[in-house]
């Protein structure tokens, strides 16, 4: 797998401190550095673009697209395993050139997979033509601009209005999986469970929607040892903007994150930052102090660059 990403020069700068030792002594022509990171190799191009190569390289990517969405307010991300199906993909009418919000939709989004503690919560939800005003009304057109507490307040109100269907990882069950899968391959298998829960009970849609992490052909090839599948399924970007019920989707998955963030804080009697900043490492520093090594593997995604920057430092 291959991630690319376009870096400021704050990023890059801190990206030359962070892989200082693990740089290569040899440096592709056009390269400020080449680094091995596990198993991911790490090259910063002097054009600022950094490509990240190898089993893992959408989790070594994750901790610096955070970084560069805070530094510069935006990432451009690809991913060059999917480029071989592009040509397939474009000859396909893209469907959002019709009016996509008024429609009856399932629509799937996912949360957590950018952050070291707390689990990965999928939901599919069903939105009818006859559910939109009542969602918009709530805010749900503009879910991206939610608030942590507005999501408390409306999801509850938003799940007794749609059908919709939640399933939740834990660290302990993902740090089990990842031996074998990666965070595209776990994604697509828990989008793919949701979405064909709910259309058992045969919604009358016009469309199935996902929030697109990986190109289609890519998608369903992780899914080869699924026994059920569900097809017939769009793929676009910025879904929670165009598809209500994949806006509903990705609030209903907030929500349902928040409660576990919240109930793992409390049982620890800790505040635990989100994302896998450098906060991050503070505080897994602090629960290796206070429980030990196997309480951080336990909540924590332990195959993040977060758990050898707590271990080592």
């Amino acid at each position: 797998m291959t991630i690319t990403l376009k870096t400021c020069e704050k990023t890059r700068d801190m990206m030359l401190e962070f892989y200082e030792d693990l740089k290569r002594e040899k440096t592709p022509q056009y390269a400020i550095f080449q680094a091995v990171d596990g198993d991911t190799v790490v090259t910063l191009y002097t054009s600022g673009k950094v490509v990240f190569q190898g089993k893992d390289a959408d989790l070594a990517s994750d901790y610096w697209i955070q970084t560069e969405k805070i530094n510069s307010g935006y990432a451009n991300v690809t991913n060059s395993e999917d480029k071989k199906n592009d040509k397939k993909d474009k000859k396909e009418k893209n469907p959002f050139e019709k009016d996509y919000m008024h429609v009856n939709s399932v629509g799937s989004d996912e949360v957590g997979t950018g952050d070291y503690f707390g689990p990965i919560v999928v939901t599919a939800s069903y939105v009818k033509l006859e559910d939109i005003p009542y969602l918009k009304e709530l805010g749900v057109a503009d879910s991206k601009k939610l608030t942590d507490d507005k999501i408390l307040e409306i999801a509850p109100k938003i799940s007794k209005q749609i059908k919709y269907k939640s399933l939740i990882l834990s660290n302990k069950d993902y740090n089990t999986y990842h031996k074998e899968y990666n965070m595209n391959k776990v994604k697509a298998i828990m989008h793919n469970k949701v979405l064909y829960e709910i259309m058992q009970e045969k919604p009358k849609v016009d469309y199935i929607i996902i929030d697109e992490f990986a190109k289609e052909s890519t998608y369903y090839s992780y899914l080869k040892e699924a026994k059920y599948i569900q097809r017939g399924i769009t793929f676009t970007t910025k879904a929670e903007d165009k598809n209500l019920a994949v806006a509903c989707s990705s609030i209903i998955s907030r929500y349902l994150f928040l409660k576990e963030y919240m109930s793992l804080e409390k049982n620890l009697n800790m505040t635990l930052p989100k994302g896998a900043s450098q906060e991050v490492d503070k505080v897994g520093r602090e629960i290796i102090n206070k429980f030990g090594i196997e309480k951080l593997k336990e909540i924590s995604k332990y195959n993040f660059k977060n758990t050898e920057r707590i271990i080592n430092n």
